[in-house]
């Protein structure tokens, strides 16, 4: 059980021979979740996902594409270079291994399976993978609100831009400021505007629910979201949720020639499957759009 988030580790077993994935999966289902593919260009589908493997047991021999053809691929994708892949083989050549390593695999498991040793080796590579995530999750943090740092944003932004190009599906970015917040911290204190921050930040991630949308702080008072998969109606909807949220949470503000309470502007740009502009392009959109909520009286979101 992964001690950060309370979930199960989720183990990908990539093999063209339905024994081999029915003996693993009968060894390793009591402590991990399991889910398999039968070949390489199923693997790499189930691996680019919202919720990726936390390890990947993957099968050398196989047709058409091969363990080293596909862990190759997984390596050369931002999503899923980072997802630990241990051989399975019947071969035990040092030329094998070597090849393995130097495709990025991280270990070798032989046939005929040596269960113990495949519960040991799989529980020491997912315990690594889990210390390395908290580690790169702590980094990825803006220390104020707890959500993603810019660092993050702007990684998981071209990431996510990517995936829709490969998937054609629509990504939505979301940019949001603070109305007046200078004045709110001048009037209030630096620490009643860093909780004020803090309150903002929590109604972001509230309106965001699904696994893949990230919540973001961009820097001082803006704010930023990447919503994939997301229509410029279903952004809307999300903004519409977000201001919601935000004013459920009564923040007095005596200084706002907006409202007697802190509110937000929003503006959302959605790149749409065929869409030719690259993810800054599709940012500069968004920022843009926020302008225009903002030069349009604030508290309020504008959509492009």
């Amino acid at each position: 059980m992964n001690p950060a988030t309370g979930k199960r580790a989720y183990l990908l077993i990539v093999d063209d021979t339905p024994t081999n994935i029915q003996l693993l999966a009968e060894a390793l289902s009591t402590q991990y979740k399991i889910r398999f593919a039968t070949n390489g260009p199923k693997a790499l589908q189930m691996a680019d996902q919202a919720e990726p493997p936390d390890l990947i047991l993957l099968d050398v021999m196989m047709p058409g594409m091969d363990g080293y053809e596909v862990c190759r691929k997984l390596k050369e994708n931002d999503a899923t270079r980072n997802i630990p892949v241990i051989f399975v083989t019947a071969k035990n050549e040092i030329e094998s291994q070597e090849r393995g390593f130097n495709v990025g695999g991280v270990d070798y498991i032989t046939k005929p399976f040596d269960l113990a040793l495949v519960r040991a080796r799989v529980r020491t590579h997912v315990n690594l993978k889990w210390r390395t995530d908290l580690l790169e999750q702590l980094a990825n943090l803006d220390g104020l609100t707890g959500i993603a740092n810019r660092r993050r944003f702007n990684e998981m932004l071209e990431a996510e831009w990517k995936r829709a190009g490969r998937a054609d599906t629509p990504l939505t970015l979301l940019m949001m400021d603070v109305d007046h917040f200078k004045l709110y911290n001048d009037h209030y204190g630096h620490g009643a505007g860093d909780d004020c921050l803090r309150e903002i930040a929590d109604a972001l991630a509230a309106a965001l629910p699904r696994t893949g949308d990230v919540a973001a702080r961009y820097g001082g008072e803006e704010f930023a979201a990447i919503l994939p998969g997301c229509s410029r109606e279903g952004a809307a909807a999300v903004a519409e949720r977000i201001q919601s949220l935000v004013a459920a949470k009564v923040i007095p503000h005596a200084k706002s020639a907006t409202a007697s309470n802190v509110t937000v502007s929003i503006g959302t740009c959605t790149l749409e499957p065929g869409d030719p502009r690259s993810h800054t392009e599709v940012l500069e959109a968004a920022d843009q759009a926020l302008y225009r909520a903002k030069q349009e009286g604030r508290n309020r979101a504008y959509h492009v």
